[in-house]
């Protein structure tokens, strides 16, 4: 039960991982000027996605440990 709880999750956060990537692909595309602000919004998503990619790591660590089980 746990197991498939974590898979779950697991399959969210690397969707919303997925998402963050597409997001900031997008924002550095559109940022032609190369203001002061789009480096900034760049640098936020950026940071969004790391922490989101260690959840993921994190999750599938704990995954991997309950199904095992």
């Amino acid at each position: 039960m746990l197991a498939n709880i974590l898979f779950f999750s697991v399959i969210l956060s690397g969707l919303a991982t997925l998402g963050m990537l597409f997001a900031g692909l997008i924002s550095m595309s559109r940022n032609v000027e190369s203001s002061v602000e789009g480096g900034r919004r760049s640098n936020r998503l950026m940071g969004w996605r790391v922490r989101l990619q260690f959840l993921t790591i994190v999750l599938i660590l704990l995954w991997y440990l309950a199904s095992r089980s």
